[in-house]
């Protein structure tokens, strides 16, 4: 478990032990409880909110949450967003939107095609985020590990951002299984947890599988006005995957966000669909205002051969 403080106004950073004895605390993980994943905050305040209080009602501790990144994005309250997820105690994976504004990169980082409409709708919330983090909270998104690794009833699980080769690729539910079977069996897991796409799915491919855990600061471009998380329940003879939409009061987060300038992605919040689908395959783009219908997913423990002396 990985606590932190933290006085802005003093630019003051702190982590009470070292990071590389954390990150192999984290990285040897085995639940045994009910885990929940979720991604993409996106500075969406009032949803990080709800998520916590989601989170208390579920009985699920921090020690017991990860997400998978993009903790700032398109809404108006970025530096209270991701103040909340520190203080919270969750872990966290840096995605690319922490990795950009750590290194004050010059965009987002997030995979756009050049001059295509979802980029140049990046470059007015990018633009407004850089101005307003602070050091410390740079600091802080620097230090993020870019996977987490656990285990639960004996499956392997790895957590990352977008993919297992790239921060920033796009992975939906149409996207070639091959390549993305080719990359768990690489990794020698059972499961990938991914985020960065903004869809929710879950997948088996072969003897493995591929999740995405949804994000809760943008709706999935299904016309409603929630956000989607992922729950993950230990059982004997596997774990269940199930994926539930998390309701809250969008109205402040929308306002904010149309003050702020993002008037685009503060419509999004109110009327479920995305201001650009550049980024979508075909199939996905077909779904486009549609609600989704996710039915859980049981993973059963590995049957698969593992390679000996595997490092990850």
């Amino acid at each position: 478990m990985l606590w932190y403080f933290d006085a802005c106004a003093l630019d003051i950073y702190q982590p009470n032990a070292n990071r590389e004895v954390c990150d192999k605390m984290i990285n040897s993980w085995k639940i045994d409880g009910k885990m929940l994943i979720f991604g993409g905050p996106y500075s969406n305040y009032a949803a990080t909110v709800a998520m916590q209080k989601r989170a208390v009602e579920l009985g699920i501790p921090a020690e017991r949450i990860i997400c998978t990144g993009d903790t700032i994005a398109y809404c108006g309250e970025p530096c209270e967003t991701l103040d909340l997820i520190r203080d919270w105690g969750i872990h966290v994976v840096m995605g690319n939107c922490e990795e950009s504004l750590a290194n004050g990169e010059a965009d987002c980082g997030c995979g756009f095609e050049p001059d295509s409409e979802c980029s140049l709708l990046a470059v007015t919330w990018y633009e407004y985020s850089n101005r307003r983090v602070t050091a410390a909270q740079r600091r802080w998104m620097s230090e993020l590990p870019r996977s987490l690794d656990f285990v639960m009833s004996s499956i392997d699980f790895t957590v990352v951002h977008a993919s297992l080769n790239s921060i920033n690729e796009f992975v939906f539910a149409s996207s070639e299984p091959e390549a993305r079977l080719a990359q768990i069996r690489n990794a020698d897991v059972d499961v990938v947890i991914g985020g960065h796409s903004g869809i929710p799915f879950g997948q088996q491919l072969a003897e493995r599988y591929w999740l995405n855990a949804g994000v809760i600061g943008m709706p999935a471009n299904d016309g409603g006005t929630h956000g989607w998380y992922l729950l993950l329940e230990p059982g004997e003879s596997g774990v269940n995957a199930s994926w539930h939409q998390l309701d809250y009061d969008y109205s402040s987060s929308r306002e904010s966000t149309i003050a702020a300038g993002m008037g685009a992605y503060g419509n999004a919040l109110a009327d479920g669909l995305w201001p650009s689908i550049d980024i979508l395959p075909a199939a996905e783009a077909q779904q486009t205002g549609k609600p989704l219908n996710l039915e859980s997913l049981h993973i059963e423990a590995a049957c698969h051969p593992r390679r000996v002396n595997s490092v990850r």
